[in-house]
């Protein structure tokens, strides 16, 4: 008995006129719906890829900063004399991607992941050096007349703002071997 009714149940429920179909409109609503919380979604989404590359940069440059380490290990502790940057690959002066080349075991390390501008494949690399330290002893740093602190002393930074979701928008590496987005030369008293 209780299986004839649920038979009469789902038969009536199935009679002609009911449709369990969406009709045109609510699949414009479910659809309009959607491209609300793609387009709501979209830029977080950027931001987080371009955080990803920021990261990705940062990384880089720790890399070049161990690089440096080494090098200055190798010539006692004396910068390097380099040009701020080239123009093109082809042309031979002393930059940090011939200099620093032989202590990184990839040229990728001299790539920024959001130099979408092809810096690193024009000029060999997407960072530049701070001319203001060349030649000078690591232990009497002077940038600008600021000798104190080294991890206020940029060494090196991106070549334009690649990052557009942070502040400043580049990655520096200070002389104390640290990078980052934040950009402090000076602090206060």
């Amino acid at each position: 008995m209780a299986a004839r009714n649920r038979g009469r149940l789902w038969a009536s429920s199935c009679a002609v006129g009911h449709s369990a179909a969406f009709t045109l409109a609510e699949l414009l609503v479910v659809l309009a719906i959607v491209a609300v919380l793609a387009a709501l979604a979209y830029p977080a989404y950027q931001r987080v890829v371009e955080s990803g590359r920021a990261t990705a940069c940062t990384s880089n440059l720790r890399q070049l900063g161990v690089a440096l380490a080494v090098y200055l290990g190798e010539n006692n502790n004396t910068m390097p004399t380099l040009k701020t940057a080239r123009a093109s690959v082809a042309e031979e002066v002393p930059v940090i991607d011939n200099t620093l080349d032989r202590y990184i075991p990839t040229k990728v390390v001299f790539a920024c992941p959001a130099d979408f501008g092809g810096f690193a494949a024009k000029t060999g690399t997407s960072y530049l050096w701070n001319v203001t330290l060349n030649g000078q002893a690591l232990a009497s740093l002077n940038f600008l007349g600021f000798t104190a602190d080294h991890s206020h002393i940029p060494v090196l930074s991106d070549k334009e703002g690649f990052h557009p979701y942070i502040d400043n928008k580049v990655n520096i590496l200070y002389a104390d071997g640290h990078a980052t987005k934040d950009a402090k030369f000076f602090v206060e008293k």
